[in-house]
């Protein structure tokens, strides 16, 4: 018979942590850390909790995982923010019902083993996508790989949206804005954090801008649109002429950036990319 061994299952748990991650979700992962006596779990063994509810690994079975796997699940609930200044948790479990001991959770259970499990959740980092890949935009992609973020790329002229131009982009669509959402890339935008619409055209802005609203309705993801008030006063009009509602349009804001005085692509793209990293971790940054 095959068994795997616990560090290639260790592997393949962080492996999946990673994919998921990947994919936007957020993940608790919990460890054990140290074993004594009689357990079902070794040091090395992982399970994986994602935000999207699967779960992957395991540190034991039995009473140990359940626990365990409810403690992951609770620290899901608690947000990015919160999680960022109070971190995870280290919990040792005895695994004998009459067990006892000041930080230790008794489990009932006749192994008579002692188990050390930390635990943490892994946070994607920001994917951006970048409509309109003119100066701002390249300038804005050099600030995302700097950060070790990810970014994609859109733009209806294929002379601004290639790999020679973007050799680190994750996604590159160029066509009409239509084709983008109705066969491409923009099915579902759920998968980037952010959008910025930094286009050269109002036309082509406007008509991202809708489809994105659209695509938005949950508003799990953030849509920045460069430009004026004006400007923005004539997009939400727009938006709302073409059936999107005010709860749609909360997720959008315009201008973006932060107000640093930013004039130079470069500039403007560390103001823009500084207002993600507050709207990331500072509590309200993103109320006005």
């Amino acid at each position: 018979m095959f068994v795997v061994s616990p560090r290639a299952m260790s592997r393949t748990v962080l492996a999946w942590v990673v994919g998921k991650v990947d994919s936007g979700e957020r993940v608790a992962l919990a460890s054990v850390i140290s074993a004594s006596g009689s357990v079902p779990g070794k040091p090395g063994a992982r399970l994986a909790v994602s935000s999207d509810g699967t779960k992957f690994g395991t540190v034991g079975g039995a009473g140990l995982e359940m626990m365990v796997e409810n403690a992951l699940r609770e620290l899901l609930q608690v947000s990015a923010l919160e999680t960022r200044k109070i971190g995870g948790r280290v919990e040792t479990f005895i695994l004998h019902k009459d067990g006892k001991g000041k930080e230790a959770v008794s489990l009932d259970s006749l192994c008579g083993g002692r188990v050390t499990v930390a635990m943490e959740v892994v946070e994607p980092v920001p994917h951006i996508l970048i409509s309109g890949g003119g100066h701002v935009g390249r300038s804005v992609a050099i600030v995302c790989d700097t950060l070790g973020w990810k970014h994609s790329v859109f733009d209806v002229r294929r002379e601004f949206a290639n790999e020679n131009k973007y050799p680190l982009a994750e996604e590159i669509h160029s066509s009409s804005v239509s084709e983008f959402f109705e066969t491409g890339g923009g099915k579902s935008i759920s998968r980037f954090t952010d959008v910025l619409i930094l286009g050269h055209d109002w036309g082509v802005d406007q008509e991202f801008l809708i489809g994105c609203l659209k695509k938005n309705s949950n508003s799990s993801t953030r849509i920045g649109v460069i430009g004026s008030t004006n400007k923005w006063k004539e997009f939400k009009g727009a938006s709302i002429k073409a059936g999107v509602s005010e709860n749609e349009l909360s997720s959008a804001r315009c201008p973006i950036g932060l107000e640093i005085g930013a004039d130079s692509p470069e500039e403007i793209a560390v103001a823009i990319c500084a207002e993600i990293l507050a709207m990331e971790r500072v509590p309200n940054s993103d109320e006005g």
